[in-house]
């Protein structure tokens, strides 16, 4: 049996979309005859910061490695976070653990080479934008202004807290919309909450959670990654 370990809660929502994914897809795959055709999913729901600030402490990251560890303990062949900024720290977190921690820059960057998408914009805290989590240097970039950050730090905050999460959902819409506009081929969803904010809006996106839940699906089949 394979077990497979799953750091979420940040945020919930995009955690339950996560499995839902994994779970749909292995579905459409057609290895599943019964209920025992799953895999063991493990998913700890913890609540830590959002880490939508620019400057992230040490501190900060505590939950994450306790998170981590408890999974652990639980034995999965590996383990994946469903948080996009804590991945600039993924090398940090790995050494606290033994199983291996799934890089979903790596992932995203295969996916965009696959894509051959021409030109590019990330959507993501900023920290995630000042730090470039997702800057690959054979790639074009139509970047984000620092207003622009500032309010998409905001509209994840608050949807986070569930205020009037209709308008987060139409601010990060209108904001996407204005970009394609600007020659941008794929915008990058580099926070998990923005996945689900701009779920079915049909715009030509890169969900990292798809991504990130394809990954998981084709590596318990065995399909070549």
């Amino acid at each position: 049996m394979t077990k497979i370990g799953v750091l979420g809660g940040i945020g919930p929502e995009a955690t339950g979309d996560f499995y839902s994914k994994v779970i749909a897809l292995l579905q459409e795959s057609g290895r599943i005859r019964d209920n025992r055709d799953y895999p063991q999913i493990i998913i700890n729901s913890i609540p830590a910061p959002e880490l939508i600030m620019r400057n992230i402490r040490t501190d900060d990251l505590l939950p994450y490695i306790a998170g981590l560890q408890e999974l652990v303990s639980c034995t999965p062949k590996f383990i994946v976070m469903v948080c996009n900024t804590i991945h600039l720290f993924h090398d940090e977190l790995q050494r606290h653990i033994e199983i291996e921690l799934v890089d979903l820059r790596e992932v995203v960057r295969k996916k965009l080479l696959q894509q051959k998408v021409k030109r590019i914009c990330v959507f993501g805290t900023p920290a995630t934008i000042a730090l470039g989590l997702y800057n690959f240097g054979d790639m074009q970039y139509i970047n984000l202004n620092d207003n622009e950050i500032e309010q998409l730090s905001y509209a994840v905050f608050n949807f986070n807290r569930g205020i009037d999460k209709q308008a987060q959902m139409n601010k990060v819409k209108v904001m996407a919309q204005s970009y394609i506009k600007k020659g941008a081929g794929s915008i990058i969803l580099g926070c998990t909450e923005f996945a689900v904010m701009l779920k079915d809006t049909g715009l030509p996106v890169l969900n990292t959670i798809d991504v990130l839940a394809e990954y998981v699906v084709n590596r318990y089949l065995g399909k070549e990654l």
